[in-house]
């Protein structure tokens, strides 16, 4: 199976899904738009506390040598 990401003007996003979704080969139709704004801040927010406590001594990392290693 094959998976295929487009973006598609917002004119056109309606009918391009009412043609996907009629399809009778497509199985799934996923539709993503991103993080909101808010899950943004949200996750900018906590990284600031990590980084907070990171340089209080409070918090233990792993280098980015090590965790490039793991993967």
């Amino acid at each position: 199976m094959k998976q295929v990401t487009l973006h598609i003007d917002e004119a056109k996003y309606g009918f391009f899904m009412e043609l996907i979704n009629s399809l009778n080969f497509v199985e799934k139709v996923e539709e993503t738009d991103g993080d909101t704004k808010e899950e943004i801040v949200t996750n900018l927010t906590q990284a600031f506390k990590e980084l907070k406590l990171y340089k209080q001594g409070k918090l233990e990392t792993t280098s980015a040598k090590d965790f490039l290693n793991e993967l």
